[in-house]
């Protein structure tokens, strides 16, 4: 992979700055930008309804969007519904699922905020799966929890604290066998390595746009035909009816019924723009890419003095989520000074993973998160662990 040909399409990184923060969001290239002005400048209209030229072309434009993301995942288009982003996605599914009366959900602790709050519904019980302290899941913990009485079980493809691999295809079977939905957050793993939903498994899988070189604003949610089809809409409206009259109504199949009111039109066309760059760059070349930055990364930060570090050892595979404390630091005086210092960017907190922090870690403060993407290099790793060593060594 050439890494400074995909440099070159991001001005941002001229200003020498080292971004380490693409598992909140990624940077956009140049390509992605013009494709969303080309709308703009070119067929500005709405989508679906209108037959003047520039409706019917801004209509085959978001279709081909669409087209794109499902090739992407091995998905048919009419499996993709687009939503505002990988949160709304889950909830879309959590929403509009009709749940029986004493059915259960079993995620993990692993998961971000959006792939557990949903599932907190009225007379439902939520049961959550412990990993290991490195992350790891257990198959066999899934078959301890799962029933007959299970309507969804949800979790991670890839932790956005810890980069472990959560064993989807495994629980897939095992969900299966007792008729439950898989439901899948793809957000961290969709725009760092190839995803195919048939090979997975999963019932349902959300992701974004904005953490894989899109804009804000768009998401995606992927469902198996069969099943988008018993979701009620979160936003019945306007698009998602065949047929209205003054005492009721008839809603179209999905996608449409599930995509209330005008869409993300500009950001859509963007997302499809984003799919086709990453497709030129190759997601096995970015997993290799980004395989190799990671673990020079650990190896060092491992053998620091005053440092903690966070998911598996660097032999074992990951995803390019490096997260870590330095003892006697708050994560967010150390983030403040890796900006300062070095102009590197990095993320601290919670990541909207706070029983992970306080149940597995032991953080209730949080911790500092490095995340590495295909525009990253040797050398802003390097740089990295030069400043994070000095902050570790000020305090010996």
């Amino acid at each position: 992979m050439d890494v400074e040909r995909v440099r070159s399409d991001f001005p941002i990184l001229r200003k020498g700055l080292i971004y380490l923060d693409s598992a909140a969001s990624s940077l956009t290239p140049e390509p992605v930008l013009s494709k969303m002005l080309e709308f703009y400048r070119e067929y500005r209209a709405n989508v679906e309804r209108g037959v003047h030229r520039l409706s019917v072309r801004a209509t085959e434009e978001f279709e081909a969007a669409r087209r794109e993301v499902a090739g992407l995942i091995g998905a048919s288009p009419e499996e993709i519904v687009f939503t505002k982003n990988t949160t709304e996605a889950l909830n879309l599914v959590a929403a509009g699922r009709e749940w029986g009366r004493g059915e259960n959900v079993v995620t993990t602790l692993l998961e971000h905020h959006s792939n557990l709050l949903p599932w907190r519904r009225p007379g439902v019980e939520v049961r959550v799966v412990r990993p290991d302290r490195e992350g790891r899941l257990d198959p066999g913990e899934f078959e301890r929890a799962v029933d007959d009485r299970t309507g969804v079980v949800a979790l991670t493809h890839l932790s956005n604290v810890l980069g472990t691999l959560s064993p989807v295809e495994e629980v897939a079977e095992i969900a299966s066998e007792h008729g439950a939905w898989l439901v899948v957050d793809g957000a961290q793993s969709v725009p760092h390595r190839e995803v195919d939903v048939r090979r997975l498994g999963c019932t349902f899988l959300a992701f974004s746009g904005h953490k894989m070189l899109g804009p804000t604003g768009v998401g995606v949610l992927y469902g198996r035909r069969e099943e988008l089809g018993r979701l009620s809409p979160l936003c019945p409206g306007g698009g998602t009816v065949r047929e209205v009259t003054s005492g009721g109504h008839e809603f179209l199949e999905p996608p449409a019924r599930l995509e209330g009111g005008t869409p993300p039109i500009a950001e859509a066309v963007g997302l499809g723009e984003a799919v086709r760059y990453l497709k030129s760059v190759g997601l096995e070349s970015i997993r290799r890419h980004e395989e190799a930055l990671t673990r020079r990364m650990l190896e060092e930060l491992w053998e620091l003095e005053g440092l903690e570090v966070y998911g598996t050892p660097p032999e074992e595979e990951r995803g390019g989520i490096v997260s870590f404390n330095v003892e006697g630091m708050d994560p967010h005086e150390v983030a403040s000074l890796l900006d300062t210092s070095a102009g590197v960017l990095v993320r601290s907190g919670h990541h909207c993973a706070m029983p992970l922090h306080l149940e597995l870690l032991g953080r209730p403060q949080g911790s500092v998160r490095a995340s590495l993407y295909l525009y990253n290099t040797a050398e802003e790793v390097e740089r990295f662990l030069e400043a994070v060593g000095e902050i570790a060594r000020s305090l010996r």
